[in-house]
């Protein structure tokens, strides 16, 4: 199977609790009916990419990178690649590399919520899909070269720092822990 049916499959099953993600999650699946090359950074038409948000549940607290290009603080996660299987060993991929953790786990039941955000030419579109990933205990995570820097939030921390999208991808998350 391809990563393209692969994230068909995975829209396909995504259940949308929050008004809009139904609508979102159907302009994701015409976006990859209508652009076989929709996984891609090559497609100018937008393409779909993957991350995940970093959780430390047992302290009540959220990894998040302060990205290099945006100067936003964002859950981590990027591009597919070629050697991604699915979108969920993309996901894990990204926040793997991004916050320097081994070990971590995502969370069952598939994506956590869709985001679709405009980008600066010569594409136009991420159509993100947003995983969760739980921390091993103690984890320490590592800066990456994509990263100004690395930080642990409390919840009720992100609100003041990210915005509203990774405020609805902390509350989703704490929802489907």
């Amino acid at each position: 199977m391809s990563l393209h049916d692969d994230a068909v499959l995975v829209l396909k099953d995504y259940e949308a609790i929050e008004d809009g993600q139904s609508g979102l999650r159907q302009t994701y699946l015409d976006h990859l009916a209508s652009h076989p090359d929709g996984m891609w950074k090559s497609c100018g038409a937008g393409h779909l990419t993957a991350s995940a948000l970093v959780v430390d549940a047992q302290r009540g607290r959220v990894l998040l990178t302060l990205h290099k290009k945006l100067g936003l603080w964002l859950q981590m996660g990027g591009h597919c690649e070629p050697q991604d299987a699915t979108l969920a060993a993309a996901a894990l991929r990204e926040a793997t590399e991004e916050s320097g953790i081994r070990g971590l786990s995502l969370l069952p039941g598939g994506p956590v919520v869709l985001d679709r955000h405009p980008i600066p030419a010569p594409c136009h579109w991420h159509l993100d899909v947003q995983y969760a990933a739980l921390a091993p205990a103690d984890s320490t995570p590592a800066i990456s070269d994509e990263s100004l820097d690395l930080r642990w939030f409390a919840y009720d921390e992100v609100a003041a720092v990210a915005d509203a999208s990774v405020v609805r991808l902390v509350e989703r998350t704490r929802a489907a822990l």
